[in-house]
């Protein structure tokens, strides 16, 4: 059974949107229960001054996702990077035991955003640019690809 808490944040869920103007974000997924979590961070002078995410998944990814938010914003980076996956079920009074493992998704989305944000604010211009580029690899391939053979077939 889910404590007062879990439903709270489940029914109200906490700074559930997606950020156009994050600089750190990050995108988890549990394949054993279906759950993914995509966390953004916006910081400022070494401090997560907004946070959100946006989750799929059952009522404590939802609820775990929630409380990861409230947990982390305000806080410097240091001390976000040193919540704990107890941590959060603490602050949900608890979680069911075979739904422990979805504290792992806010907590390890939130450590990947940081992550991301150190990487993009220590990167040269150019190799934010790779960075990007890699990331959308594939789709620029499969373009290239389809009009090629696009201009193939036309003649």
């Amino acid at each position: 059974m889910y404590s007062k808490k879990v439903l709270e944040h489940f029914r109200n869920p906490q700074n559930a949107h997606r950020m156009l103007d994050a600089n750190g974000e990050s995108t988890v997924g549990d394949p054993s229960c279906g759950d993914s979590l995509r966390m953004f961070i916006k910081v400022e002078n070494s401090v997560i001054k907004k946070i959100s995410y946006l989750v799929f998944g059952c009522c404590a990814a939802v609820a775990t996702s929630s409380i990861t938010s409230v947990l982390a914003k305000g806080k410097t980076l240091e001390e976000a990077l040193k919540i704990k996956e107890q941590d959060v079920i603490d602050a949900l009074d608890g979680l069911p035991e075979e739904k422990k493992h979805c504290s792992n998704l806010g907590v390890s989305a939130l450590k990947l955003a940081i992550q991301d944000y150190e990487e993009k604010r220590t990167k040269t211009k150019i190799q934010k640019i790779q960075m990007c580029i890699s990331k959308h690899y594939y789709f620029i391939k499969d373009k290239i690809v389809n009009y090629m053979m696009y201009r193939l077939y036309k003649r």
